[in-house]
């Protein structure tokens, strides 16, 4: 997969959001409103996943 950037934005006083682009969306079936966790890999790397009901 080719490397993409995109910036961060600041949505209020304590929130910030990045845009995912529409391939890497369709790739994982996600859905619009759908919960995804977000874990923290340290050096700067995040790992997202489908969110799952323990």
């Amino acid at each position: 997969m080719k490397k993409i950037v995109h910036k961060l934005k600041k949505t209020s006083k304590y929130s910030y959001s990045l845009t995912l682009p529409k391939e890497l969306v369709e790739k994982y079936g996600w859905k619009a409103k759908q919960k995804l966790t977000i874990q923290d890999k340290g050096r700067g790397a995040l790992e997202i996943k489908d969110w799952r009901k323990k």
